[in-house]
């Protein structure tokens, strides 16, 4: 079959791949100049399934606004809001039910497991070289902190995660370039996760489905698909619509105002994260893979000769306005845990400052499947989750739309969920 891609991100990579794979023509579509330029730019990198969960949490939304004035709150609210920003935060406070939060973690572990072991075939079918390192470390800085992961465990032993709660020193042996001189009550760590570096295995993978035939057109913006034909792509500065069998829409944001023509309300906004990428000082004091300040929410990975140090989740603002206190939270937590890991911008190194908008549904899980629409699939809405998620996204919806049986149980995960609302 004759299929669109709309959207050369870290979700539309891996969607035209799995399709071409199985003999389809694909073609994809990007506003970008290149592939994994936005959303999978420079993500935190961590391929971790048991701390794949949704946002809307019984309780979080007290914790988000106990902390809303917070110097380095892990979440920030940008004023003013829109109507749809409104809405949404509407809609994930609704979703914070216990029964509800239970039903969207279930969702998204099945999806995040299941993704995990995609990526690892993928990795060893095509021999992918890419920055990653096995292991990840959730540190806690107090008692305090310790007895607020206890609900987290559980839900890591329900999933059959193998984790160990371990004390300071032992995850200085793991770590040892932790510094020395901050102490904190001890550590989860759990040796089968990993950090991996997203947009290198995004180029990587597109190069091997060029191979197989998919076709990669940059710099080229779709416009609002045409309910009459909503199986065609209509490209600005283009006279006339190219015609496909189906168009999978994996655009993010964008996708939000490519469905409305056709009737798709998609309740999805932007939920900004901050990274800071700097080289490597001195290995000795670098971390080995990837960490979590559970505090602040800050992760700092390991990735080839490099240290990303990730986090923050801003709700409104501008894709284009760095908020200055975000980016000091990160240097800040970078410094307290590796102060000599990383060069710095003031001693002439490229420090590289990001921020990027997470396409986030109001109740955790994406959205994966056929629109109910002629010819229109969805891969979206994967939120902070999306290189987690890619992979096992992309192979269950090239499963469905060949009418295989999919890999995982994908109850929730289709648009009925959201029309359910």
């Amino acid at each position: 079959m004759k299929l669109a891609v709309i959207g050369a991100g870290i979700v539309g990579i891996t969607t035209a791949y799995e399709l071409a794979a199985d003999g389809h023509e694909v073609t994809v579509f990007e506003r970008c100049s290149a592939a994994a330029e936005e959303t999978s730019f420079a993500n935190a990198g961590v391929v971790a399934p048991g701390y794949v969960t949704p946002w809307a949490a019984p309780g979080m939304t007290g914790k988000v606004f106990r902390r809303l004035f917070s110097r380095h709150a892990p979440v920030k609210i940008s004023l003013p809001l829109s109507g749809s920003e409104l809405a949404w935060m509407w809609k994930w406070y609704q979703a914070c039910k216990p029964e509800t939060y239970l039903a969207n973690r279930a969702r998204m572990q099945r999806l995040a497991f299941y993704s995990r072991e995609r990526l690892h075939q993928l990795t060893a079918a095509l021999q992918l070289d890419y920055d990653r390192s096995p292991g990840y470390m959730v540190l806690l800085r107090t008692e305090k902190d310790s007895q607020m992961v206890r609900p987290g465990l559980q839900v890591l032993r329900d999933a059959g995660v193998a984790f160990s709660e371990i004390t300071a020193d032992e995850a200085r042996k793991i770590e040892p370039a932790l510094n020395p001189d901050t102490s904190f009550a001890g550590a989860i760590h759990l040796p089968n996760d990993e950090v991996a570096n997203c947009r290198q295995f995004a180029l990587l993978l597109k190069n091997e489905a060029q191979r197989l035939g998919v076709k990669f057109e940059f710099n080229r913006t779709v416009g609002q698909l045409n309910p009459a034909q909503p199986a065609s792509i209509s490209i600005a500065g283009e006279p006339a619509p190219r015609i496909f069998g189906s168009v999978i829409v994996c655009a993010g944001l964008a996708s939000v105002g490519l469905l409305k023509p056709l009737g798709l309300k998609i309740p999805m906004v932007a939920v900004y994260g901050y990274s800071i990428s700097a080289p490597i000082r001195e290995p000795l004091n670098a971390p080995r893979s990837a960490l979590m300040d559970e505090r602040y929410q800050v992760s700092i990975s390991r990735l080839g000769n490099r240290v990303r140090v990730a986090g923050g989740a801003e709700i409104g603002g501008a894709p284009g306005i760095k908020r200055a206190a975000s980016i000091q939270t990160l240097y800040k937590v970078l410094h307290h845990w590796f102060p000599g890991a990383a060069q710095h911008a003031n001693l002439g190194a490229h420090v590289q400052e990001w921020k990027g908008a997470r396409p986030m549904l109001p109740d955790g899980p994406p959205v994966i499947g056929h629109s109910g629409l002629p010819g229109v699939w969805l891969n979206l809405g994967h939120g902070a989750s999306g290189w987690a998620l890619s992979c096992g996204s992309a192979r269950v919806l090239a499963d469905l739309m060949t009418r295989k049986t999919a890999a995982i149980d994908m109850e929730g995960l289709g648009i009925s969920r959201l029309q359910a609302v």
